[in-house]
């Protein structure tokens, strides 16, 4: 291709076709003397950047799983809800089939709400096993948040079939019980079945605080999932607490109205 028979609009639609240009045709667009068709060779180069990045992180997020696993059934388990003012903590356990790559994985944290929902559909497609488990509100104040993490977490493995060699948990800590494991810091953004397991566990307690919205209209569930953001601060002022609302989270005007919660999100296990 002779970049100078082209006019840039051609150009653009041999990049979009093209899996892999040539090199030199590549730098003659780079010098060429249309700004339109230099632009478009920097846009090109950025997103075969961005392209290459992308797949070196989901080689080494793979690869230090495969390294961890040493041949063996790995789950990998994640929490979410540890820092809300409403709802329970819910986990998830995920074992991924040996071979299974998918794209796009990473700490759910990171990802935007679509592409969570998108991914958390795909990991239950192609995982070998995905159990979850809950802390309920009564848990959370009973136990404190650190216990029903860990309570949370126990019951998603508890639930999975095939029972797994190794457990490769995010965070600091391990869980109680007799199960080879290993506390990972920032798991969820190192092992793939980490991050499976927190996209898994997001996107179900989102739809969760989604219902609660419905069940408890007023508070903004739905928007904020039970964080302590403005509005959900304001409707606090303003409604009170609700019974998903966790006692021993709440500021100290909200817990002089909080009355003993006569219900609530169960907790338990759940194998899906």
């Amino acid at each position: 291709m002779n970049p100078r028979e082209l006019t840039a609009e051609e150009i653009a639609a041999w990049l979009e076709r093209a899996r892999r240009p040539p090199r030199r045709v590549l730098e003659a667009l780079a010098r060429d003397p249309r700004a339109a068709v230099r632009r478009l060779a920097a846009h090109h180069a950025a997103r075969a950047a961005a392209l290459r990045a992308e797949a070196e992180r989901l080689r080494r997020l793979y690869r230090e799983e495969r390294r961890r696993a040493g041949g063996r059934i790995v789950a990998g388990v994640d929490e979410v809800g540890r820092g809300p003012l409403a709802g329970p903590v819910v986990a998830a356990a995920v074992i991924l089939a040996p071979g299974t790559r998918i794209q796009g994985l990473d700490d759910s944290k990171r990802l935007r709400p679509a592409v969570r929902e998108a991914l958390a559909e795909e990991i239950r497609a192609r995982a070998l096993a995905v159990a979850l488990g809950q802390a309920a509100v009564e848990e959370i104040d009973r136990w404190g948040i650190a216990g029903a993490c860990r309570l949370a977490m126990r019951r998603a493995v508890e639930a999975l079939d095939p029972v797994p060699h190794l457990l490769l948990v995010d965070g600091r800590d391990r869980l109680p019980g007799d199960w080879a494991q290993e506390a990972i810091v920032k798991g969820d953004s190192t092992c793939a079945s980490i991050a499976a397991a927190s996209i898994v566990a997001k996107v179900f307690r989102d739809r969760l605080m989604a219902e609660a919205d419905r069940a408890y209209p007023g508070y903004g569930f739905a928007r904020h999932k039970g964080y302590a953001t403005r509005e959900h601060l304001e409707a606090l002022e303003r409604l009170g607490p609700c019974p998903l609302h966790r006692a021993s989270f709440l500021p100290r005007r909200q817990l002089d109205l909080f009355a003993a919660p006569a219900g609530g999100v169960s907790g338990g296990a759940q194998n899906t």
